[in-house]
């Protein structure tokens, strides 16, 4: 027996019935006394294509009832050494975009006070940047691991300067990011200009785009990430639409050329060593998601994070 959340059992209850959260973990209603939790952001407000993300986080949190809880491709055992559970979801304002970003930053004040890390289900890209700003707070400006088809460093969209399209502008303009050690992995598709991508790379980041990793491991990109990043504090956000919409269709701006299921768990195994101190997982649009593979794979994803959270246990 361990003192520690375990997530329900399907020889416990069939894997269809149960509670209706992360892994069918326990819930409650803050982070205190947790050494991660999964917290939901059910928004799309922020989105310029097709909509739906508000209906991520509960479709993920369904999907992931099959998830077992050892790994056994790389021995991690997350819950004999982390408190975990579910806290339940962002309480934002589905009318108003900007006053969502405040309410997100403050929630996770209230979260990260009790010194948690916090992984995220999505709910569009724009949430990213009110975590980070949360985040700065507790850990100071952080390393950034950004998987994703799009840069995200718009400077506006539709004149407006908060949208899911210029979130890493605006943690740009606010200081939270530690420059050289910001990673941009899966850029792909049409642009405006052709130094569209370049905007990130004049500012110290380093950006991978999507035809450089086709037939490639990535383990060897992931090693190359940890030594620049070294003991920083670091930041994963993960945009679903970065994979080829052959695997996730359930998205709302698609883009062919995309990275693979395997290369996406390579992304995230590398991440193990480093010092996390939150993760995201965004983007996820149920009703493109017919089969529900999408939000499938990002339960999956979300709990590959988990598993190389520091202090996680392997055998």
């Amino acid at each position: 027996m361990t003192d520690y959340n375990q997530p329900l059992g399907g020889n416990d209850m069939p894997r269809f019935g149960g509670p209706a959260t992360m892994m069918r973990l326990p819930a409650q209603a803050t982070a205190e006394g947790l050494n991660a939790c999964f917290i939901g952001i059910p928004m799309d407000i922020g989105t310029s294509n097709r909509p739906g993300t508000r209906l991520g986080p509960r479709q993920i949190r369904d999907e992931s009832r099959m998830i077992r809880p050892y790994n056994m491709a790389t021995r991690a055992a997350p819950f004999e050494s982390l408190q975990v559970a579910d806290i339940g979801d962002v309480p934002i304002n589905t009318f108003d975009l900007k006053k969502s970003v405040e309410i997100i930053a403050d929630h996770y004040r209230g979260v990260l006070a009790h010194g948690v890390i916090p992984l995220t289900l999505g709910g569009d890209h724009t949430l990213t940047w009110p975590i980070l700003r949360a985040i700065k707070e507790r850990h100071g400006p952080v390393a950034l691991i950004h998987v994703d088809a799009h840069a995200d460093i718009n400077d506006q969209m539709f004149g407006e300067k908060v949208a899911h399209g210029c979130p890493f502008r605006r943690a740009w303009e606010e200081d939270l990011l530690i420059n050289d050690k910001v990673f941009q992995i899966g850029l792909r598709a049409t642009g405006y200009a052709p130094e569209d991508f370049d905007w990130g790379r004049d500012r110290g980041w380093t950006v991978i785009q999507a035809e450089e990793l086709w037939y490639k491991s990535l383990a060897p990109l992931m090693a190359e990430v940890r030594a620049k990043i070294g003991d920083a504090p670091c930041y994963l956000t993960f945009d679903i639409d970065s994979l080829d919409p052959a695997f996730a269709p359930g998205t709302g701006t698609v883009e062919p050329g995309g990275l693979s299921t395997w290369q996406a768990l390579e992304i995230v195994r590398g991440c193990a060593g480093l010092n996390l101190v939150g993760c995201d997982l965004v983007e996820v649009s149920p009703p493109y998601d017919p089969s529900g593979n999408t939000a499938l794979i990002a339960a999956n994803l979300l709990y590959e994070m988990l598993c190389v959270l520091p202090g996680v246990k392997r055998g």
